[in-house]
């Protein structure tokens, strides 16, 4: 699987390791993801999902059928 939270969309992002004396390297910046299971009442089944930490803070403030809505109208998930 890609690193990629399936709610919000982050993903990994390139940059430089800048030293003292100014020399650049290439790094890589990875979110922090979570295999989470969450429990969908609507349904009354569990799901896993991949999430960033940011992603279960709004879970948390907006509750988790919400969440999937927004994530179904941005394109980031077919269905749940």
């Amino acid at each position: 699987m890609s690193r990629k939270c399936e709610l919000t969309g982050k993903s990994i992002l390139r940059g430089n390791n800048v030293s003292h004396s100014n020399r650049k390297t290439k790094r890589v910046f990875q979110p922090n993801l979570q295999l989470k299971k969450f429990y969908l009442e609507e349904e009354d089944r569990w799901i896993t999902l991949k999430v960033s930490t940011s992603a279960i803070r709004n879970i948390s403030k907006k509750g988790l059928k919400a969440c999937l809505d927004e994530a179904v109208e941005k394109g980031l998930i077919l269905g749940y």
